[in-house]
């Protein structure tokens, strides 16, 4: 059930190796390396092209690597392909389990409801509850992973009394069309998009179950000598939040070519999340010990973690 490093390690060289097309920068370059996923600030960040000129101005320049979800994301930077990015609540702590170098360094407000669990429109299933013995896609190690045991144990059902279905977001929404799952529990914008291309109905999202949390992580080693960097990128990360929570349609607008999904659907899902970059506080490190410690509880992860140790914060 643990997370398999080594097919994760190939899925992030793979994808680093596809976007840049090329080795990484020699180390003599003052560069920041940035992994970013098809929705969120950091491929608005890259799109607006405000960041390169700022960065020129502190001697740094930016290079850019597409990843299709959390883990591989934070593999690639444990590997050293790449030095900063964002993922979800759940990725980070896998990879602390597995003694990757990251550390956190911010993170954004709870967004409760940008996840649900989802179910065919004309499914029996009526409840959470329903879903005992049911197959249930999720990605692996990610944040949906945790929401749908925390939502199923809720609704008194026992890690093991339900069948988990590791998949991908387009391999879970495949299988989610087609009827080889149940039930899928995912994150937006594949949450939008499923609610208005499959009429999907919603069991339930987030909200009193988990805080759905965004985090900024970088490798252990950039962050001290690198922080004038960081600053940089956190800035204009919170310039990007501001425009977005201000004017969703015009940042869903921006998205939709490049993530390939109509802008109103994109628009729906901005609205469901929350802004406001934040320094990494004790608060979150709890919440986030409180993630890591049922995960190993459950066995899921190879040892217990201390959530603490790798929160980064300025000065440090």
């Amino acid at each position: 059930m643990i997370v398999s490093r080594r097919t994760l390690g190939a899925l992030a060289l793979g994808a680093f190796a596809a976007n840049l097309g090329g080795p990484a920068a020699n180390a003599e370059d003052k560069v920041i390396r940035i992994g970013y996923q098809k929705y969120g600030n950091a491929i608005l960040l890259k799109a607006k092209g405000t960041l390169e000129p700022k960065l020129a101005a502190i001697g740094y320049k930016v290079t850019w690597a597409e990843f299709p979800f959390g883990p591989p994301l934070l593999e690639a930077i444990n590997a050293g392909a790449i030095d900063f990015g964002h993922t979800g609540e759940a990725p980070p702590i896998f990879a602390q389990a597995g003694g990757s170098s990251i550390v956190y360094v911010a993170n954004e407000p709870p967004a409760p409801e940008g996840e649900a669990i989802l179910v065919p429109k004309d499914s029996p299933i009526k409840s959470v509850a329903d879903l005992k013995g049911k197959k249930i896609a999720y990605a692996k190690g990610s944040n949906s992973n945790y929401f749908a045991v925390k939502a199923l144990e809720q609704a008194g059902i026992k890690y093991g009394e339900y069948e988990p279905v590791h998949l991908a977001p387009a391999d879970a929404r495949a299988a989610f069309e087609t009827g080889r799952v149940d039930a899928w529990a995912i994150w937006d914008p594949f949450y939008a998009s499923a609610q208005a291309g499959t009429e999907a109905r919603v069991l339930t999202d987030g909200k009193n179950i988990v805080s759905n949390h965004q985090f900024y992580l970088a490798s252990k080693s950039y962050v001290g000598p690198n922080a004038k960097a960081i600053d940089v990128v956190l800035a204009e990360l919170r310039a990007v939040d501001d425009w977005v929570k201000a004017d969703p349609k015009a940042a869903a607008a921006q998205l939709s070519a490049p993530i390939g999904i109509p802008a109103p659907i994109l628009e729906a899902a901005l609205k469901r999340q929350s802004y406001g970059i934040k320094p990494i506080d004790d608060a979150v490190i709890a919440e986030q010990q409180s993630i890591a410690d049922k995960f190993f509880a459950l066995g899921l992860l190879p040892k217990a973690i201390t959530v603490k140790e790798i929160a980064w914060r300025a000065g440090t």
